[in-house]
């Protein structure tokens, strides 16, 4: 579908179409649905540098795949190249300093964001780094869910294998992606990054619009989205989020879709990492299931997935937690996809993934113990902290 196409069905109301002008034409993505295969993209990226490295994460570890990251950061680095590293403070609070150290002294400059120690720059507590973000010679580029740490490597390595969809970019997106990154570098060390020039490349047939909520006038911009796919869509909606924990206006959405005969599927966390953000997002599940909503449980290993698909033509893949702390907290950001053909795959991913879980029904879900519904509805209260 043209962008043209798309402005006529724009003009006639279906509303998934606003914002048009933020949308970047000639994008290849590839869908990333296991760590093992992002992880090799990522390593094959950097290895074919030539420029730059830019690597922003949540959560970065001395483990086995932390430290093959950082010998091909570190070989780079000594090559001559701009590489640059962004971890969380708490997301990597166990990060060993001799690990950053060994990066620093290959030449990798290295910036821990908002340290939890008032005695030092750039120190905060509420205020966290939640992208996942490779960003190679501004021309390709990678997001999703995926973190650097053995938490996504495959089992028969020594990982745990959890289920998370990444997206590899090669096209004007990525060099957005990049420059998303040269930001948040320059506020927090004071110290400017010059933007490369537009690469030219092939043009791709994805549309994206890289949404980020890192200003404070656009912080409700990916959660915007999320809801005006919700209420355009006529056919289908189907939602991956590991921390799930909507706000009232995203539950509501959810359940007036389904009185428009819209099939909307959710896919949430069987075994979880954070049980107590399990628990709230639970809360919700009777005022969905008694509207219509599927609601599907991931047997494990772990979903840690935050992604969504409108009528297999838009979709979005990122780092963005249906929760408060994603809403109102945390740097995030997501890729808002116009393709059928890519939204296509990601729907039968997704469709794959409810084959293998476990459907919640009403009937099933009021029969459980009062001592849960007192568990859910305790977290659920505390929901404004996580």
């Amino acid at each position: 579908m043209s962008l043209k196409e798309i402005r006529e069905r724009w003009k006639k109301g279906k509303s998934l179409y606003r914002h048009l002008d933020r949308y970047y034409e000639g994008n290849y993505l590839t869908l990333l649905t296991r760590g093992k295969d992002v992880y090799d993209e990522m390593w094959r990226s950097i290895e074919e540098a030539r420029e730059s490295i830019h690597l922003e994460t949540y959560r970065l570890r001395a483990d086995k795949t932390g430290r093959e990251f950082a010998q091909r950061l570190q070989a780079q680095a000594r090559a001559g190249l701009q590489v640059r590293v962004i971890y969380d403070a708490i997301g990597s609070f166990d990060l060993d300093p001799v690990f950053v150290n060994r990066l620093r002294n290959a030449g990798v400059q290295v910036l821990e964001y908002h340290p939890l120690a008032p005695w030092r720059p750039r120190w905060g507590i509420n205020r966290r780094d939640h992208r996942k973000i490779l960003a190679i010679d501004g021309k390709i580029a990678f997001t999703g869910g995926v973190n650097i740490s053995d938490d996504h490597a495959p089992v028969e390595e020594g990982g745990s294998d959890w289920h998370d969809v990444h997206v590899k970019v090669e096209g004007p997106a990525a060099a957005e992606i990049d420059r998303l990154f040269r930001i948040v570098w320059s506020k927090e060390t004071k110290r400017p990054l010059s933007f490369p020039q537009t690469f030219d490349i092939k043009p791709g047939a994805s549309k994206v619009w890289v949404a980020a909520n890192q200003e404070f006038l656009h912080r409700m911009r990916i959660r915007s989205a999320y809801l005006r796919s919700i209420r355009a869509a006529k056919h289908e909606v189907i939602i991956a989020n590991a921390y799930f924990v909507p706000d009232f206006r995203i539950t509501h959405a959810l359940a007036a879709a389904t009185h428009r005969k819209v099939a909307v599927k959710i896919i949430v966390q069987g075994a979880s990492d954070l049980p107590w953000v399990q628990k709230a997002g639970r809360y919700h599940f009777d005022y969905l299931l008694r509207h219509g909503v599927q609601i599907y449980e991931w047997p494990g290993p772990i979903l840690h997935a935050k992604v969504a698909v409108a009528d297999r033509t838009w979709s979005s893949i990122g780092s963005y937690n249906l929760d408060h702390r994603s809403l109102l907290s945390n740097l995030e950001l997501n890729l808002n996809i116009l393709d059928e053909e890519f939204s296509g795959k990601l729907a039968a991913a997704l469709e794959s993934d409810i084959a293998r879980s476990r459907e919640i029904t009403l009937n099933f879900w009021r029969k459980r113990p009062l001592s849960d519904k007192i568990v859910e509805r305790f977290w659920y209260s505390f929901r404004s902290f996580f």
